[in-house]
Formats: C-alpha cells, structure tokens, sequence
C-alpha cells in the first residue's frame, strides 16, 4: 500500500493526539496526579483529651470538646522553594564578544597583508577558524540561550502551578535566587528582572510597610486568614549565590540584593482569628494570649567567620539577639518560631548527602570563609538554644524542652529532612553538657525520640532544589493549632514534598506539542488547499458544459 504525503499526516495526527493530550494534562495538572496538597490538620490527641470529651479533665489541660474542632486547612500554608539558581552569562562562552570573531581577524589580515598570498592566507586562516571554533561556539551558545529561556518557563510551571493547585497564604524562596554572586551589577539586574517577570512573574517583594516595627518599637503583627497580599509576596532568603559566603560578602552586594529582593534579616509575627482559636473553656480573667507565629528571616551567611564585613556580621547577631527577646517565653507552647534561612545547621557526616565542609581565602584575600557546606557547630549550636531555647541541662526553663519550631533551609541542592536533640541524660549523670546530635526525621520518629521527655528537639528541612537536575522539588509546609495538646494547646506542623520531574520531561512535551500543532496545522492547510481545488474544479467543468448546451438548442 502507498501513502502519500498528505494522506499520511492524519495518521501520524490520529498516532500523536492521545499520548499528546495524555502528557500534557498530565503536565499541567501534576499536583492531582501525585496528590500534591499542603498537609491538612489531624488530632493526635492524648488520653486526657479523649477523656475531656467525655466531660472529665484529670490532666489540667482545657476542656477539650467537640467545639474544638481543628480547621479543614491549615491557616498558614508556606510554599517553599529551594535555590533556583538562575543562571546568565557567565555560562555563556564570551557573552559580550562578537558571535564570530574570526571573520573581522581575518579581515584585519586581509587588509595588513602585502601581497595576494599573504591575503589568501589570511581568509584560509580565517575560513577554517570559522568553521572550527566559531560556529560552534555559536551553536553551543544558542543552544544555551535557547536552555537558560526553557529553564526560566520550567520554573515559572512550578510556581505557578502549585500556586494555582494549592493555594499557599505564603511563599518562600530559600536562598540562591541567581547563580552567582561574582556577577556584575548589569548582569545582577538581568536576573533580577527575569525572576520577578518570567520565573515569578505576578509576585513582588515584602513591601516595607508589612516589615516595620510600630511606634513602641513592637514588631507588627497580621491576623493570619485576615491579612492581604502575603500569598503573592515573595520571602526571599540570601544565599551564598546571591550574597557571598562571609569571606566574600561586601555591603555592595547585600545592598543590591536588598534592592531587588528584600531585606536580609528581618522577622514578623502572625496570631489566630479570635474565631479560629476557642477559649470557651477558659474564665475571662485567665484568658490566654491568641496562639502567635514568629517568622524569622535570618541571613546566615556569616554567622560564621572570619568575615570581611564584621559590621555586617554584628548587624545579624544584633538582629538574632532582638529576635530572641521578642520571642514569648519558651513554656509558652502556644508559640511557634518558624526560622527561614540558607545554611543548613551542623550535622555529622552521613546523615546528609552535604558533609561538614570549611575552606577559607587565603590571608591575602582577607581569610574569610570562601565555602562551607553547614554552619559551625557553635554557630548551630547558638540557633538551637538561643532561637528555640532548648537545653541539654533539665534544670533549664521549661526543663529545657524550648520553644516549638521548625527550620527551612537550602543550600543541599539534594534536600533532607532531620531531628535535631540532645540527651539531657547525659548533663544529668555527669553534669557535663551534651553534645547536639542529628537524626534523620523518619528514624527520630521510629525510634520515639520526637516529643519525648528528657530530649529536647527541633525539625529542619533542608528543602530540595526546584532546579531541573533535582526534580523540580516544592516543600508545602502547613501549622496549625491544636488545642487538645498541652496545658492551653500547642502548633503542630507538618511537611511535604510535590515534584513535576526533571526538565527533560517538560521539555520533551512541549517539544512533542510543538510538532502536533504544526502536523495540525499543515493538515488543516492541505485540508483546505483540497476543498479550495474541488471547488475550483467544479467550477471550470460547469464553464465548460455551457457551450455544448448551446449548441444542442441551436
């Protein structure tokens, strides 16, 4: 059987349209397909207050009762994403040079030569330069402007689909906006106007009103569920990438990235709706505080040094040490203290895919740290016990329990997810103070070790990379108040992962896209060409019969 071109296309069509249409609803609509949703609020709630539901309260906690119902959504949703890197030109090879500079050396040649020989060798010498080193390196650019384009939209599908699918009260971008911090102030704002207009397009930095302090000096507090705009403002964290680790980090640099993105360090509070959290059970004169969240938005960078900007390094110690004051005592468990930062905290090796690592300048340079993979263990152990307040000694407040909280960072483009505790069973027997251990999350959890009396904890989630290599990752962390836990109920939080695939799949579906609508599009205009040609034919067959009637009735 022959098939000719134009009666072959509808096959390849009818061949291409399901798989075609499969992929791209696919694509498109990826959260529903892995069942992407921010974690929603679940009781875990302890023996006493099953027992207040039946009427009794034999652990003097509050009457725990069906009024307390938990909401169907979480009322604060974080969308986080984990260093995009946005790439520029210095991945281009000689981005300001001209695209085939062997063609004006040759031509130079050409015109300094002094005789047609030597001439003739110049355009040969040129020609094959051309062909050799030129064109491609012109390809390979091309080719590489074409991915840094592609790269920019694959970003965007990520955001803009799960803030579609799953609606966030905020968003987070964990450091490592761009890919380098070497670039020039130019190349800076190039990338800077392609986050906010292509990757993130629609969103805007915190604006400074929503960061102020008020007249008391107090920090400003928003009713979560009440307060507008928060879901298309962007919290941008610095990263070493965008800033420079300690031994690179210049007021120059932070200020251009406080220009674009927003403040280093800076933190608010958010409450509960008075509608969302009950305090039936309690008399108007004990009447608790509305349950409070502390966002912190801490530049790590150089919390460790040395550093070539101590004023810059004692700014965020001051702005760690005013954080800390503002806090809510650490037995208030009806606060929770949500640190957003780049550097992940020290951990032993093993437990991360990121080892503890420390290189440095060398002292002509400054000395200053030129690459580390955690903080210190001082520098960690100073986040542990002074943001959430945690002990190794049980004499502490709060028997050294701290604070409740969780960490998001960056920076481990492969992502992980820990327990930070000490045993205070070893200060006990020794009066020694323990040393901080680092637990995979899932292991703490099997072995009991979160909650437990004795071992004081934190959660930190270094959250995956969004970039194409790693899987186009996507943290949806949800907090909510319960309050059946505790004495006057406590936050809990949850975390999970939503990923759409590597890039390539999303480059190989809009490129099989592509051809379908062109394979339309030519059938459609082959389609038409036939239909034009029959009625064009018809027309010259009935001319043609007109004559041969006349001459019948003649």
């Amino acid at each position: 059987m022959r098939f000719g071109f134009p009666g072959f296309l509808p096959r390849v069509v009818r061949l291409l349209f399901p798989p075609c249409i499969t992929a791209t609803l696919y694509l498109y609509l990826y959260p529903l397909f892995h069942g992407c949703s921010f974690p929603r609020p679940a009781r875990r709630a302890p023996d006493w207050c099953i027992e207040a539901l039946n009427g009794s309260d034999s652990n003097g906690g509050p009457l725990c009762t069906a009024s307390h119902a938990l909401p169907t959504t979480a009322p604060f949703r974080l969308l986080s994403l984990g260093d995009p890197q946005l790439e520029g030109d210095t991945s281009l090879p000689n981005p300001t040079g001209p695209a085939f500079p062997s063609v004006p050396e040759a031509w130079d040649g050409i015109l300094r030569s002094g005789s047609i020989r030597d001439a003739l060798d110049a355009a040969s010498h040129g020609a094959r330069e051309l062909v050799r080193s030129d064109v491609p390196r012109a390809l390979y650019a091309a080719r590489k402007r074409l991915d840094l384009l592609g790269n920019d939209y694959y970003l965007a599908h990520i955001y803009r689909t799960l803030h579609w699918w799953a609606r966030p009260t905020h968003v987070t971008v964990l450091g490592d906006l761009l890919g380098s911090q070497w670039i020039t102030d130019e190349e800076f704002e190039r990338r800077g106007w392609r986050f906010w207009n292509r990757v993130f397009k629609g969103t805007r930095k915190v604006p400074d009103s929503a960061m102020a302090k008020g007249e008391d000096g107090k920090l400003r507090k928003e009713v979560l569920g009440q307060e507008k705009g928060w879901e298309d403002w962007l919290i941008n964290i610095a990263g070493n990438h965008d800033v420079g680790y300690s031994g690179d980090l210049t007021k120059e640099r932070v200020d251009r990235f406080e220009r674009v993105f927003g403040p280093v360090n800076w933190n608010i509070k958010f409450e509960l709706a008075s509608n969302t959290s009950s305090v039936e059970a309690f008399a108007p004169d004990t009447q608790p505080e509305s349950p409070e969240l502390h966002l912190l938005v801490l530049n790590s960078m150089n919390l460790d040094g040395p550093t070539i900007s101590p004023d810059h390094q004692s700014a965020t110690y001051a702005f760690l040490n005013d954080a800390i004051t503002r806090s809510r005592p650490v037995e208030d468990r009806t606060h929770l203290t949500i640190l957003l930062t780049h550097i992940p905290l020290h951990k032993r090796a093993g437990v991360c895919v990121d080892a503890p690592f420390f290189s440095y300048h060398a002292g002509y340079n400054g000395g200053g740290v030129r690459e580390q993979n955690h903080l210190s263990e001082g520098s960690s152990k100073g986040v542990l016990e002074g943001v959430f307040g945690l002990s190794g000694n049980p004499a502490a407040p709060a028997k050294g329990m701290g604070r409740n909280g969780v960490i998001l960072t960056g920076h481990d483009h492969e992502g992980c997810d820990v327990w930070h505790h000490v045993r205070q069973e070893v200060y006990s027997e020794n009066g020694v103070a323990p040393e901080w251990e680092a637990l995979k999350w899932e292991e703490a959890n099997k072995a009991g070790l979160v909650g437990w009396d004795g071992i004081p904890g934190v959660r930190e989630v270094t959250v995956r990379s969004m970039m194409g290599s790693y899987g186009g990752h996507a943290g949806l962390l949800s907090a909510w108040f319960d309050e059946c836990l505790g004495e006057k109920g406590e936050w809990r939080v949850e975390f999970e992962y939503c990923a759409v695939g590597v890039q390539h799949i999303w480059w190989a579906i809009h490129i099989v896209d592509v051809v379908l609508l062109g394979l339309l599009a030519v059938s459609l205009l082959i389609f038409l060409w036939k239909q034009l040609r029959s009625v064009f034919k018809g027309n010259s067959e009935e001319r043609a019969k007109i004559p041969e009637v006349k001459r019948k009735v003649l």
